[in-house]
């Protein structure tokens, strides 16, 4: 749960001003790593060329059959939320196909919580099954 309050977030987009960038949305399979220095030079690259990541989208893939890989599957999103927050993505868009169980959407709930942590508004859309 974020500690800033409504009237904070009001106070602060009273001094806002327009910025001459463009939002974009950066796919993760595009992200040939999400280490710092590879997120740092890719942020940069973006700048420089007049971009902002607006959002970070992924595709969830929970069809493993263990769980040792659904928790590869959690992690690898988890460590999108890290990449969406240092590139300064608002949010994460995850798409989700077919039918979720109770151990995919308790991860997709860790998730969401985590997104909320990095400041990270966490969007789960749901693809055609």
């Amino acid at each position: 749960m974020s500690t800033t309050s409504s009237a904070g977030v009001e106070r602060t987009l009273r001094g806002c001003r327009p910025a001459d960038v463009d939002p974009v949305v950066v796919d993760a399979s595009d992200l040939e790593s999400t280490a710092p220095d590879h997120l740092r030079d890719i942020k940069q690259g973006l700048a420089a060329r007049g971009y902002q990541p607006a959002a970070v989208a992924a595709e969830a893939e929970f069809d493993g059959e263990s769980t040792l890989e659904r928790q590869r599957e959690a992690d690898r999103l988890r460590a999108l939320v890290r990449a969406a927050a240092f590139l300064g993505a608002g949010r994460i868009e995850v798409r989700v196909d077919g039918e979720a169980s109770d151990e995919v959407r308790t991860a997709l709930a860790a998730l969401a919580e985590r997104a909320d942590r990095e400041g990270v508004e966490f969007v789960r859309v749901d693809g055609a099954a």
